[in-house]
């Protein structure tokens, strides 16, 4: 990854960020001059990104915030436009995992557990966020779908609904916003090296490298590479894509 300050003084609000690819996009935009504002449910999981956005340089803004309680999130995103005085990237990232099982045997707690988190969160931060981009004219929406997206997952019902309702949420976002200079996307990962696939695989993690084609995991870095040209003025003709970033999983 180059360091080319891409970024300097832009504001990123970034959710799911105590670990894995929220941590690592941080640490990225960090590393590019940006001013991040990083959120999980609890600060605890927060210190050590919080620690390697600081030693990058930037300014780190540590928020505690559940992204199903619609309250918290507009705190949230008041927080760092209080803090800042803008948000210019946003970094939809939180989301959880479902409970393997076929359709019949999903619980309705469950189902609503997952889509509440994985849709709901990503549209209530959607919501709060774009009305400040609206606001100050510009800005810049990524949302976490899934190579699970695109395509099916048996016993995964409910995370696949939720990742292929995100796109959509995506494409028609980016449509309304299209003439305000604000760019939405969804960035589709694959099977990365994450807490959420340790757990997925129970922590055999050949199951999932035997389903990419490339033979490998993929590392939160190539992700968090990806989201960055997505934010960047490289990539400011995009917007309402859905990108695979999966190798190949999703073909």
């Amino acid at each position: 990854m180059s360091h080319t300050h891409r970024f300097p003084g832009k504001v990123v609000f970034i959710t799911g960020a105590a670990s894995g690819i929220g941590r690592a996009t941080a640490i990225a935009f960090a590393a590019e001059g940006a001013r991040v504002a990083i959120l999980d449910r609890t600060e605890d999981g927060l210190s050590e990104t919080a620690d390697a956005v600081r030693s990058a340089g930037a300014d780190a803004l540590v928020i505690a915030c559940d992204v199903s309680q619609p309250d918290q999130v507009e705190a949230a995103v008041g927080r760092v436009v209080e803090t800042f005085g803008r948000l210019d990237i946003a970094f939809n990232n939180a989301g959880v995992e479902n409970k393997p099982a076929p359709v019949h045997e999903i619980s309705l707690s469950e189902w609503d557990r997952i889509l509440d988190i994985n849709l709901r969160g990503t549209f209530v931060c959607m919501k709060h966020e774009l009305a400040q981009m609206v606001r100050q004219g510009s800005g810049v929406i990524i949302n976490t779908s899934s190579g699970a997206g695109v395509r099916g997952v048996a016993g995964g019902a409910s995370y696949t609904a939720s990742k292929h309702a995100i796109i959509g949420l995506t494409k028609a976002a980016a449509l309304d916003y299209a003439k305000l200079n604000i760019r939405v996307n969804a960035i589709l990962p694959g099977n990365i090296e994450t807490p959420m696939m340790d757990r997925f695989t129970n922590g055999d993690s050949q199951k999932a490298i035997d389903l990419e084609p490339v033979g490998r995991l993929g590392k939160p870095e190539e992700i968090a590479d990806a989201v960055l040209w997505m934010s960047a003025d490289l990539g400011a003709f995009v917007t309402g894509a859905a990108i695979c970033v999966d190798g190949g999983w999703s073909l």
